[in-house]
């Protein structure tokens, strides 16, 4: 349960909080919101000082139906923003969320240290070379399709068994490349209903039997704001529910847009434990 990040080995055996940081115009939550570069730095400040562990960064959003982003446009967004980032704050751990392998390798280079694909490899064939040569962490989520198709391609079944199976393949794959500490995400939203959604919320401790951390991405979505008939912005009290659920399941890693609320359902779960 040790992942490497810069040389540093970091203990998953207590759960940690990844915060993410979207630089995209259109993300379904905070899209345009972190613009200009002061307002970026002042809201990693805000998640790291309330304990955020790792920092997600993405510039291509992948909510259901998400516009292209050229692999240049996704670059020209990161770069800047994860200097800034790394000069500011010289002990961040920051992840990349991409699915492209020039893009994973122009962030590491320039100070990222996990690679978080929700592809797990499949929408660009030189990932897996890619982050075995750069040596770093590397997330792998369950998908079908991409962005733009995946909410079409929902038909299982038994969706926890055929994501086991597909978990159990991508494993292998990306440890033939020499890929050593993988993280292991469901994929929530992502090719799956809603019932789907909490199937494999139900059902997530099966994913043990992988024997690898496992990180729960449930913030503020529609399997959220749906069922309360709310909104994302009214989503926090359902997003600590289910993280709460999450972390009871074997949750390792909790990626979230709100840090200091996930720190609190780690601190909090780990009394009854």
């Amino acid at each position: 349960m040790n992942i490497n990040c810069n040389g540093n080995l970091i203990d998953l055996s207590t759960p940690k909080v990844m915060g993410i940081l979207n630089v995209t115009p259109n993300s379904f939550y905070d899209g345009g919101k972190h613009k200009e570069i002061n307002s970026i730095i002042h809201q990693v400040d805000k998640m790291l000082s309330e304990g955020a562990d790792f920092i997600d960064i993405g510039a291509y959003s992948s909510k259901p139906s998400a516009e292209f982003v050229s692999e240049e446009e996704e670059i020209k967004r990161l770069v800047p923003i994860v200097k800034s980032l790394v000069e500011t704050f010289p002990n961040i751990i920051l992840s990349v969320d991409t699915f492209r392998a020039q893009v994973a390798k122009a962030s590491v280079e320039n100070g990222v240290a996990i690679v978080n694909d929700i592809a797990a490899g499949l929408l660009d064939d030189k990932m897996l070379e890619t982050v075995a040569q750069l040596k770093v962490p590397y997330i792998m989520m369950h998908m079908r399709g991409n962005p733009q198709t995946m909410q079409s391609l929902t038909d299982y079944n038994d969706i926890v068994k055929e994501m086991i199976f597909y978990f159990s393949e991508r494993i292998q794959k990306a440890r033939s490349f020499g890929i050593s500490d993988i993280v292991i995400d469901p994929g929530f939203g992502f090719a799956k209903t809603l019932e789907q959604n909490y199937e494999v919320l139900h059902k997530m401790e099966l994913f043990s039997i992988l024997e690898l951390p496992l990180l729960a991405g449930i913030s503020r979505k529609s399997m959220i704001y749906k069922v309360l008939e709310s909104s994302p912005q009214e989503a926090l009290n359902g997003t600590s529910v289910l993280n709460t659920i999450a972390l009871q399941k074997g949750a390792k890693i909790l990626r979230v847009h709100d840090v200091k609320e996930a720190v609190e359902c780690i601190k909090l779960v780990s009394k009854i434990k």
